[in-house]
């Protein structure tokens, strides 16, 4: 039977520590035997995860016999990470085994050394810590999971279902995958990634000197706005503005206008029966068709296929 081992750290992240658990754990195979064993291990007898207390039956010793290790996130994911984890890992993987974190926890993978030149991913928020922190590592943001082989990364939260129902296909095929889904009341694949859940360009989140004009962005997106109209309102020339805002934001003038507009169309899906066209209009675009392509580009998904993942009930 194929074993997976979920690591439990100091100040682990509860929610992320229990998917894995719940998902390999309630596996079924054709004849109704158990598709994997599941057991947790500490760093520590007792191991912090928010406001509980987790007491572990095994030690570090557990992942070496582990087919699959799980390793989740941590509320602090800075945090150092014990020694002996860090040569577990090695060890683990040095010997052919798969290991996947959660969340965060792919801190945990890099500071072992284990996503060296690899493509990864974590959670959104944390982007730009991880990538201060282990430059070495190709990190892909938007994305619910990347799948290397043999190392295997989710984003936050619930993409932690995600990457375990496809360890799930991967290990026993899709229909198994599928009742482990129906089981776990989450869709078996989900459209685009976690770029649709990242809130873009607000006001005062960059580029302090530019902070009059992003308020005044803010205001009037909803407007037929020139690179002109833009670099009027700064009184700077377009060279100098283009200029700016590559320096205090890493986009140009009309990438951050397309993202906030792009932020107010998400909101307006959400919360209104608006069609897809009149929310164009209102947020600045002329062109339907290229609302639709700038939403998919910052978005990930179509405006349609966000509006069903957070369409508010009641409406």
């Amino acid at each position: 039977m194929h074993t997976v081992v979920v690591l439990a750290l100091p100040d682990t992240i509860a929610f992320d520590l229990t998917t894995p658990v719940e998902v390999f754990g309630r596996v079924r195979l054709p004849g109704g035997r158990p598709g994997y064993r599941v057991l947790v291990c500490g760093s520590e007898p007792v191991v912090s995860a928010g406001p509980l207390r987790l007491a572990t039956d095994h030690g570090l010793d557990a992942l070496a016999r582990a087919d699959t290790i799980v390793v989740p996130g941590r509320d602090d994911p800075t945090a150092p990470t014990p020694a002996a984890v860090t040569k577990a890992l090695r060890d683990a993987a040095a010997a052919g085994t798969r290991i996947a974190s959660i969340c965060v926890g792919a801190f945990t993978l890099a500071t072992a050394g284990l996503l060296d030149g690899r493509r990864a991913t974590t959670h959104w928020a944390a982007t730009e810590r991880f990538r201060a922190a282990f430059p070495t590592v190709d990190l892909d943001p938007d994305v619910l999971y990347v799948d290397t082989g043999q190392i295997v990364t989710s984003a936050g939260a619930t993409a932690g279902i995600d990457m375990c129902l496809h360890l799930v296909g991967r290990d026993y095929g899709a229909a198994v995958a599928a009742d482990a889904s129906r089981l776990t009341v989450a869709p078996l694949h989900r459209d685009g990634g976690q770029a649709q859940f990242i809130v873009r360009d607000s006001p005062g989140q960059t580029a302090p000197g530019l902070a009059r004009l992003l308020e005044w962005i803010e205001e009037n997106a909803h407007l037929d706005l020139s690179l002109d109209d833009l670099a009027d309102q700064a009184t700077m020339s377009i060279r100098t503005l283009n200029r700016r805002f590559h320096e205090e934001t890493g986009r140009t003038p009309m990438q951050w206008l397309n993202n906030v507009r792009i932020r107010r169309a998400q909101e307006l899906l959400g919360t209104t029966d608006h069609g897809i066209d009149r929310i164009a209009r209102q947020v600045g675009f002329t062109s339907p068709t290229n609302f639709r392509a700038q939403f998919k580009r910052v978005s990930g998904v179509a405006p349609r296929a966000y509006r069903s993942t957070f369409r508010h009930s009641g409406h």
